[in-house]
C-alpha cells in the first residue's frame, strides 16, 4: 500500500477497488446500499498499528482509527498491564507485541503506524518503519536529537511515505488568524518573539533515582523500554512519565511543549534554521559541587535565545527567547494589565512583537486560547474562544490517515500541517535549545585536576551542515550513542 521509491511492489487494496470497479461497471452497486451511510469497505480500510498503546498513544491510535472507519491490526507496548490495557479492550482483534521490530517484520499487512513512546524511541522506531515502507505518525518531538530529525526528513522523501508529527495544534484553524495578521503587515516590522511555559511539571534538575530491580513491575519489559539508551538496571520513577527530565530518554520542557509553542512563530513567520543559540540555566546547576548536580538531567529552569535570518514572511532578523520553569516575560505595556498573556493565568504563551503591535496567543496548548492582536493605536482584534471544529485534536490524525490513503504525491499529503518536510526543521530548532543547555553544562579538567565549566558560550550554528562552528565539544550533542541493535 505504501508507495515505494522504485515504484509499487504490489497492487494495493484501494487500487483494486478504484480500477476493478471501472472494469466491471456494468454491475456496480453503490457502497452505501451494501453497508449503510458512512460504511467503509474492508478492502478500502487502512491497516493501522500503534507503537506505544497507552497514555497519549491510546488517543493517537483511537483518533487514527476514525471511529472504526480504519482497521487497527496490531498494538505494541512494553507493558500492557498499565494504561495500554484500554487500547487492548478497544481493539480486541489487534495482535499484541512487546518489540516493534518483531511486529513490523512479522505482520506484513500493516500500512501505517502511530508512534507514541518516550522521546528516545521516536527516531529508531520511525526509521525502522519507514525503511519498510510504512507511513508514520510520530508524537512530538519528532526525534530525540537533531541528527535523527534530519535523517528522518530525508528518509521520508526517499521512501515516499506519508508522515505527520503529533503537534496537533498545528491543525487548529485559529492558527490562520495569526497567519493573517502576520501576512497583512498589521504588526509592521517584526523583530522579536517571546515564548514561555510552566513546564516542567515533573521532577527534574536533581540527582538520578537509584536502580532497584526489586521494584520492577512484573509485566514491564525494561530492556525494550530502554531501547537505544545504554543498559542500566531497572530504575523507579522513570517509567511511565518522569523519563522526560533525563537526557538519555527525554528532551525536557522544550521537547514536551516546545513543538506546540515554537510552531506558532516558526510557521507564521516562515523561519528556517537558527543562526546561533545561547542559554542560561537555573541555580541548581550552578551549585556544581553539590550532590544535586547531574549533567545527565535537564535543568529545573532555563532561558534560551535563538536568532534567525530574514525570510519571505519576516523581512528582518528575528530574536526568539524561550523560558521554562515558570519564568515568563514582562507584561507588555500595550496589553491591559488585567489581560492574561498567552494562556490562562499566563502559564504558557507566545508573543510575536512588531513595531506597531503584538500578537498574544497560546492556541497550541491543551486548553486553546483565542489569539489576540493588540496595536499601539489602541486597536484590538480577538479570535473566538474555541475553534470551529468538533473533531478530536482538530482532525490531526484523521488528516494523516486520509493522506496515507491518497498517497505520497497527493494534495492531501501536501496539505498536512506537520509532515516531516516541515516538522523536521522545526524540531531541529526546538532541539537547538537543548543542545545549548547540554553544552552549557560541559566541564573539563583544569590545571589543578578539578572539574570546571567551559563557560557560557554563544553557539554559532551551521544549519545546513548540522554543526556548531565555534565550540567543537558541543557537536557531540547533535546526535547520540546507540545501544547495539537500535541504531538510526
Amino acid at each position: 500500500m505504501s508507495e515505494q521509491k522504485n515504484g509499487p511492489s504490489t497492487t494495493s487494496r484501494r487500487t483494486f477497488i478504484k480500477y476493478g470497479a471501472v472494469a466491471s461497471s456494468f454491475f456496480i452497486v453503490p457502497r452505501h446500499v451494501l453497508g449503510g451511510v458512512g460504511y467503509t469497505a474492508p478492502s478500502d480500510q487502512l491497516n493501522l498499528a500503534a507503537i506505544g498503546a497507552g497514555g497519549k498513544g491510546a488517543s493517537d491510535i483511537r483518533n487514527a482509527s476514525v471511529k472504526g472507519r480504519e482497521r487497527v491490526v496490531a498494538l505494541c507496548d512494553v507493558d500492557f498491564s498499565g494504561s495500554a490495557s484500554a487500547s487492548v479492550k478497544e481493539f480486541p482483534k489487534a495482535k499484541l507485541y512487546a518489540d516493534y521490530r518483531e511486529m513490523i517484520e512479522k505482520q506484513k499487512d500493516i500500512d501505517a503506524i502511530t508512534i507514541s513512546t518516550p522521546d528516545h524511541v521516536h527516531g529508531p522506531a520511525a526509521a525502522f518503519a519507514m525503511e519498510r515502507g510504512k507511513h508514520v505518525y510520530v508524537q512530538k518531538p519528532m526525534t530525540h536529537n537533531i541528527r535523527e530529525a534530519r535523517l528522518l526528513t530525508e528518509m521520508a522523501r526517499k521512501n515516499k511515505v506519508v508522515t505527520q508529527m503529533g503537534n496537533q495544534g498545528a491543525s487548529n484553524p485559529l492558527l490562520g488568524m495569526v497567519q493573517k495578521w502576520v501576512d497583512s503587515g498589521s504588526l509592521g516590522k517584526i523583530s522579536k518573539v517571546q515564548i514561555w511555559t510552566n513546564r516542567p511539571v515533573w521532577p527534574q534538575g536533581y540527582a538520578m533515582p537509584k536502580p532497584d530491580e526489586t521494584k520492577k513491575p512484573k509485566d514491564l519489559n525494561w530492556d525494550l523500554w530502554l531501547g537505544p539508551a545504554e543498559y542500566m538496571p531497572y530504575t523507579p520513577n522513570l517509567h511511565p512519565f518522569n523519563w522526560r527530565g533525563w537526557w538519555n530518554y527525554g528532551t525536557g520542557a522544550l521537547g514536551d511543549v516546545g513543538c506546540h509553542l515554537i510552531d506558532i512563530p516558526f510557521r507564521t513567520l516562515g523561519l528556517k534554521y537558527p543562526t546561533d543559540a545561547e542559554c542560561s540555566v537555573g541555580s541548581v546547576y550552578s551549585q556544581m559541587w553539590t550532590a544535586d548536580y547531574n549533567p545527565e538531567g535537564c535543568p529545573a529552569s532555563s532561558f534560551i535565545t535563538l536568532h534567525f535570518g530574514a525570510t519571505d514572511k519576516s523581512k528582518s532578523p528575528i530574536e526568539m527567547t524561550w523560558s521554562d520553569g515558570g519564568i515568563r516575560p514582562s507584561h507588555p505595556e500595550i496589553i491591559p494589565a488585567d489581560h492574561d498573556i498567552g494562556g490562562a493565568q499566563s502559564a504558557n504563551g507566545v508573543l510575536i512583537i512588531g513595531e506597531k503591535g503584538i500578537i498574544s496567543t497560546n492556541i497550541n496548548d491543551s486548553s486553546p486560547m483565542m489569539p489576540k492582536l493588540y496595536l499601539s493605536d489602541g486597536t484590538t482584534e480577538f479570535g473566538p474562544e474555541t475553534p470551529d471544529t468538533t473533531e478530536p485534536e482538530y482532525g490531526h490524525q484523521r488528516k494523516w490517515v486520509d493522506a496515507c490513503k491518497a498517497g505520497f504525491n497527493s494534495p492531501e499529503h501536501k496539505a498536512l500541517t506537520s509532515s516531516f518536510d516541515y516538522a523536521g526543521p522545526m524540531t531541529e530548532t526546538v532541539l537547538m535549545g537543548n543542545l545549548a543547555i547540554r553544552s552549557y553544562m560541559l566541564r573539563r579538567d583544569n590545571a589543578k585536576g578539578q572539574k570546571e565549566f567551559y563557560g557560557r558560550k554563544k553557539l554559532l550554528w551551521d544549519g545546513e551542515n548540522m554543526k556548531i562552528t565555534n565550540f567543537e565539544e558541543a557537536n557531540q550533542f547533535v546526535g547520540r550513542t546507540y545501544r547495539k541493535g537500535w541504531q538510526v
